[in-house]
């Protein structure tokens, strides 16, 4: 039977509905996000209106670890910031604490350390661009260029035995020097890797479908970018050439000869095709570093400083001088100078900052870390308004968060 419906009712309805919003969880264990992290998008239809991200899902603080541990027994927590390309971490750190100690590290030192660092900037820079091909539906490059970071790993696990955190090198110098297997490998990578990543290069760099998906998604100006104090390549992306082995040379850097690339447009494609660049530069940071090695003492692996450097292992087992150093640094009874220093350098991320603290006690009074993810993840919320659903998540990739640095 047929219902009868008052129309005056219906006439009491306003002439336009308030607009109605739909609220989307994007996180915090999606497997886009790239750690636990979770941004409410608070979206009309597939368009992003406006975005609350929230971290702290894996706070782990670590400032706060590290104030309760010997100076030398910070590094492994170093480690679990920017876990794509941790040895940075681990030579930010000991560069730190050699700035605190006036210690003057030897030239071998030094370039060694900065083929392990770039070869740390192209594993993060591999994870990072393989990955925004991935998450616009191009899977093939992703598995092509992954066993080259593979490989570099192995490298990792030759000079130090560990892949992932490697925990590699000492306050002062390395563990042990580089053995005839490292140089092999490193060699056999230097060959393979640049023919390899040529054909990823072509893969995306001038495909067509990937550039318009990429060109003018997420942008930020660079006057945004330096109000919210964006470093590294999401920085350089939008135009400004900072970069900390320029500005702040470190390690020896202004030795060497490599161009900093810059974007224009500050959005997805400048800042892959900033980091492909990169990718570039390192290779030959690298070549130069190994000729550069060619003409140093090749027995030499760290400073001359037992006081403050961990002495080989076949002395501490064979010399009793090297178990009392070996003993005293690793228990934290070594001096340590009062001081505050700052000290920072070109991670993966952008500029990597260490802000110590010493009272001359066996552990740091204070220590600060400055993770460049947890600067520049603020400004998301912006570069995402306004855009697709689909956009996020490619925005993301391509500033190449990570979690660990977030929390920390």
């Amino acid at each position: 039977m047929a219902e009868n419906y008052n129309t005056s009712v219906l006439s009491d309805i306003p002439a336009q509905e308030e607009k109605q919003y739909s609220y989307l969880n994007l996180g915090p264990t999606h497997p886009a996000t790239h750690g636990i992290f979770q941004n409410v998008l608070k979206m009309d239809g597939e368009i992003i209106m406006d975005a609350t991200p929230t971290i702290g899902y894996i706070h782990r603080a670590f400032e706060k670890l590290a104030e309760r541990r010997p100076f030398y027994q910070i590094t492994p927590i170093t480690d679990r910031m920017n876990y794509c390309s941790s040895p940075i971490n681990n030579m930010g750190w000991h560069m730190t604490m050699e700035k605190l100690l006036k210690l003057e590290i030897p030239k071998r030192v030094q370039y060694l350390r900065i083929i392990i660092m770039e070869l740390a900037r192209i594993s993060d820079h591999i994870i990072c661009n393989t990955i925004i091909g991935q998450d616009v539906g191009a899977t093939t490059g992703f598995l092509y260029l992954f066993q080259y970071r593979e490989r570099i790993y192995e490298i990792y696990e030759e000079i130090c035995g560990a892949r992932l955190t490697t925990n590699i090198g000492r306050i002062g110098g390395l563990e042990r020097n580089f053995s005839d297997k490292t140089w092999e490998k490193l060699e056999n990578w230097l060959k393979d890797f640049p023919p390899a990543f040529e054909e990823f290069s072509s893969l995306l760099e001038r495909n067509r479908i990937f550039m318009d998906r990429t060109i003018n998604c997420g942008p930020i100006s660079a006057e945004r970018a330096l109000a919210y104090s964006f470093s590294g390549p999401n920085l350089r992306a939008a135009g400004v050439d900072y970069d900390v082995r320029v500005m702040n040379p470190y390690s020896s850097y202004e030795e060497f000869d490599f161009i900093v690339p810059v974007g224009t447009q500050g959005d997805t494609y400048d800042r892959f095709m900033v980091r492909q660049q990169e990718m570039w530069e390192s290779v030959k940071i690298i070549k130069q570093a190994i000729e550069k090695i060619k003409k140093e003492p090749s027995h030499i692996y760290r400073a001359d400083a037992p006081e403050y450097v961990l002495p080989p292992k076949e002395e501490v087992y064979n010399n009793m001088e090297a178990l009392i150093y070996q003993f005293k640094n690793i228990m934290g009874e070594t001096d340590i100078p009062k001081g505050e220093v700052y000290h920072c350098v070109e991670g993966g991320n952008g500029e990597l900052g260490f802000y110590l603290i010493s009272d001359g006690g066996r552990t740091p009074y204070r220590l600060h870390f400055r993770r460049p993810c947890f600067i520049f993840y603020q400004a998301y919320p912006e570069m995402i308004k306004g855009r697709m659903l689909s956009d996020a998540i490619i925005t993301m990739s391509s500033m190449n968060v990570i979690a660990g640095e977030l929390d920390s």
